[in-house]
């Protein structure tokens, strides 16, 4: 367990600064809002771009103080380190290239880490953050917002509890149409850099949404992967390089079997992560694009939908619901939740509390770490023929 450690923060009220997430980016968008949602976090600081020009132009949109706006994020970790009013934490909203300097400088100026995914683009630096955060004592967070749904934790807990017996198969999807054309020839900024290998790594489908799968399905089920087989293609337009559709054979240390499929050109599907866990007592079913509700079928009973907000859910995901069943609720509560239960441990570090195994039920750089591994493991067994290799 993290032992406590004492933040600069005296009014209850946490700083963060980003970096990235300059005016027009969706994802940056989404973080800063949720980070904000509980009201235990203000924005203080921020490089929100390697042009200097828009770091201002967003920082006077944000009413930040223009002194906290910086050129590069190596001069914001440093003088925010040094400010007695400095930043407790900050958010990396970057394209990939960028996470892993960022993270370090951070880290190393002693300031916790919120970062988007995947972590890295290799697995070295992966592990090198990771002992870094664990020698400063740090948090670091890493935003696989799809755990922190209440039907997912709910879902967890079937699985903990033996609601649905020893698990044997997994199959999870995750389709997306928005690549089957060549929309980064046209001036789509967002495809331009996910299908850059400077700035997106060794994958783009399986690095973008292969790893909500990993990270979904090892949430729920708690399961190891042992070895994988996997088929990467590249689909959708020429002078591509990186894949846009995948599929991987799963074999988990307890002898079940996965099949996980991911695609960015299959027209029709906007963001359709699927997950179906099939066990000896029963099946679970999580939709993403209808997060508000759990198929169940038990062996020899009629199919259960179990809403959420409802009294039967265990009492782990019902603290995750914010507003009464049958209102929407989605993709902003649940990055809402990644940071309440991030901010939560952070203020508790503030008391000198020691943290304890539910104050860090938040994707950890250790998930970050998992899944920088998975992407690896998918590329090198399609580039040696879709062979099975050892997940280890």
């Amino acid at each position: 367990m993290i032992e406590g450690k004492g933040t600069k923060t005296k009014s209850g009220m946490l700083r963060f600064g980003m970096v990235g997430g300059g005016t027009g980016s969706f994802i940056a968008d989404v973080h800063r809002k949720a980070a904000l949602f509980d009201g235990q976090a203000e924005l203080a600081a921020g490089c929100f771009s390697s042009r200097y020009e828009r770091t201002l132009e967003t920082g006077e949109k944000l009413g930040l103080d223009p002194e906290r706006l910086y050129r590069d994020f190596n001069e914001m970790a440093q003088k925010e380190a040094a400010r007695p009013d400095g930043i407790d934490f900050v958010i990396i909203a970057t394209p990939n290239h960028a996470h892993y300097p960022a993270a370090k400088a951070f880290l190393q100026s002693g300031i916790h880490v919120a970062c988007d995914k995947p972590l890295t683009l290799r697995v070295e630096e992966a592990e090198e953050l990771a002992q870094l955060a664990e020698e400063k004592g740090l948090l670091f967070c890493v935003t696989y917002a799809y755990s922190q749904y209440p039907v997912v934790k709910h879902a967890q807990q079937m699985v903990k509890n033996g609601d649905i017996g020893d698990i044997h198969v997994v199959v999870a999807e995750y389709p997306q149409g928005w690549l089957a054309t060549a929309v980064e020839q046209e001036g789509n900024k967002q495809a331009a850099w996910r299908t850059d290998p400077e700035k997106t790594g060794i994958s783009n489908c399986v690095g973008d949404i292969g790893s909500h799968i990993e990270n979904t399905v090892s949430y729920i089920t708690g399961l190891e992967i042992d070895e994988l087989c996997a088929r990467l293609d590249v689909f959708g337009g020429e002078g591509r390089s990186l894949d846009t559709n995948a599929h991987i054979l799963v074999k988990y240390k307890n002898g079940a079997v996965g099949n996980y499929w991911c695609s960015q050109v299959a027209i029709g599907y906007d963001n359709a992560l699927t997950v179906r866990i099939f066990g000896t007592k029963g099946t679970i079913e999580w939709r993403q694009e209808d997060p508000n509700y759990l198929k169940v079928v038990k062996l020899g009973e009629p199919i259960q939908i179990l809403s959420r907000g409802n009294p039967y859910f265990y009492p782990e995901a019902a603290q995750m619901s914010r507003i009464p069943s049958g209102h929407p609720e989605g993709f902003y509560e649940a990055f809402a939740n990644t940071y309440r239960k991030f901010t939560n441990a952070l203020l508790k570090l503030e008391q000198g509390l020691e943290l304890t195994e539910d104050d860090l039920d938040f994707p950890t750089v250790k998930a970050g770490l998992q899944g920088v591994k998975f992407v690896h493991k998918c590329v090198e067994s399609s580039k040696k023929g879709s062979v099975w290799v050892k997940f280890d």
